[in-house]
């Protein structure tokens, strides 16, 4: 079913991003140790920066998971209707 408002209130399987994120999180941090066995530091440092970032990412997709129904509803439950601003 179609609200309308699935741009305002889309879902995010968040499950599959969190893995996802795991990947990342071990490529980056196999091309950090690669790059700097070899002697390559700017790209050692490169993979450093993308392994921050996939870290940051897994922590905000988990705290998410945790918080519930909220930000993983299951198929039962309708999309949220926007906050039109009345008040």
């Amino acid at each position: 079913m179609r609200s309308g408002n699935e741009p305002v209130n889309a879902r995010s399987p968040l499950r599959l991003r969190f893995w996802l994120g795991v990947w990342g999180l071990l490529w980056a941090g196999l091309g950090t140790v690669a790059f700097a066995v070899v002697g390559r530091p700017g790209w050692a440092a490169v993979c450093g920066v993308l392994l921050l970032l996939a870290a940051v990412d897994l922590t905000m997709i988990v705290r998410h998971i945790h918080q519930g129904p909220h930000y993983q509803p299951g198929r039962d439950v309708p999309p949220y209707e926007p906050d039109h601003g009345n008040r």
